[in-house]
């Protein structure tokens, strides 16, 4: 790479358990660039296990961003993510190096590339309320004030879906209008000009379901072995307006803790649901990143021979 020019991006997106961050730290490494996080879970803090973030030898061998920079009791919206996200990855340009940004979050992906609606203020007030009144009272309370405030807004979400039944009731309280309209409008990403320049590798790994699974379920057996259950036992009282305490496993190993269920039946719960859930991030990653490169293969290095190949064809190497 010359002095004169600035590194394009790349995108590493795909499934729990298909190998993302071990992909990305070997072509970081083979380009001299840094690593940006876009998985949901591996923001917070408080999970760098359950989450399987990269540890601190990872972490020492390239420079990581947006790991363990939020608490779990703290909001974190995608717009908050994708102002982060294109802040660090303008700066990495800025600097000379490659941006490589992986996880698994397919919503980030679209925030980035596409754009995301329009960010109503909301009225802090307003919010205290609202989110007290799903807490007090249950999602279905918020979900029938809801359906007579935002009737639209009502028959799209389920009557268990707190988290989004607040942030619909917040939204119509301080602004008088709909989210479903606010989402009408949408602003370009951080990446979205670069995109239509070609400046961005999308790739999205897709290994064999089978294989897939069976790395689901082994990465959580050691997990269990290296301290997990401590993890969840630090975490916070349960509330269901935090995201972070849906995490694959949490509420399986906190029933668990509490003495509701066994722990082996626990453990088991937990995997059934983290392959369901790597289930549904290929169907989402198959139907919205139809103009992504999908990779296929199992093997790291494979993987990223592919990908330099592909960026160096491209001119995204320059």
């Amino acid at each position: 790479m010359t002095p004169e020019t600035r590194p394009q991006v790349i995108l590493i997106a795909g499934p729990t358990a298909s190998g993302k961050s071990a992909v990305a730290l070997v072509l970081a490494r083979r380009l001299g660039g840094e690593i940006v996080n876009a998985d949901s879970m591996q923001l917070y803090r408080e999970l760098p296990l359950l989450s399987a973030a990269p540890d601190t030898a990872d972490r020492a061998r390239a420079p990581h961003h947006l790991y363990g920079v939020a608490g779990v009791a703290e909001p974190f919206s995608v717009a908050c993510w994708a102002a982060l996200a294109g802040a660090a990855i303008e700066d990495i340009r800025t600097r000379r190096k490659a941006a490589i940004v992986t996880g698994g979050t397919g919503l980030y992906f679209r925030a980035l590339l596409g754009g995301l609606s329009e960010v109503p203020s909301i009225d802090e007030r307003i919010r205290g309320e609202v989110r007290d009144l799903v807490l007090a009272s249950g999602a279905a309370a918020g979900h029938a004030a809801l359906a007579t405030e935002d009737p639209v807004m009502a028959e799209r979400l389920r009557t268990t879906d707190g988290q989004r039944i607040a942030r619909a009731l917040e939204v119509v309280r301080s602004t008088g209008r709909s989210l479903a309209a606010w989402q009408e409008t949408t602003l370009d990403g951080p990446l979205t000009a670069l995109d239509r320049q070609g400046g961005v590798g999308k790739f999205v790994l897709l290994p064999p379901r089978d294989w897939l699974y069976e790395r689901c379920d082994r990465r959580f057996d050691l997990m269990m072995q290296t301290g997990v259950l401590d993890e969840v036992a630090a975490l916070p009282p349960a509330d269901p307006n935090l995201t972070a305490l849906k995490a694959l496993g949490v509420p399986q190993l906190r029933a668990a803790l509490a003495g509701e269920m066994a722990m082996d039946e626990a453990v088991t719960l937990a995997k059934t649901a983290t392959r369901q859930y790597a289930k549904r991030q290929m169907t989402w990653f198959r139907n919205q990143c139809r103009d992504w490169d999908i990779i296929d293969e199992k093997q790291t290095e494979r993987i990223v021979d592919i990908i330099f190949s592909k960026i160096t064809h491209n001119g995204l190497t320059r």
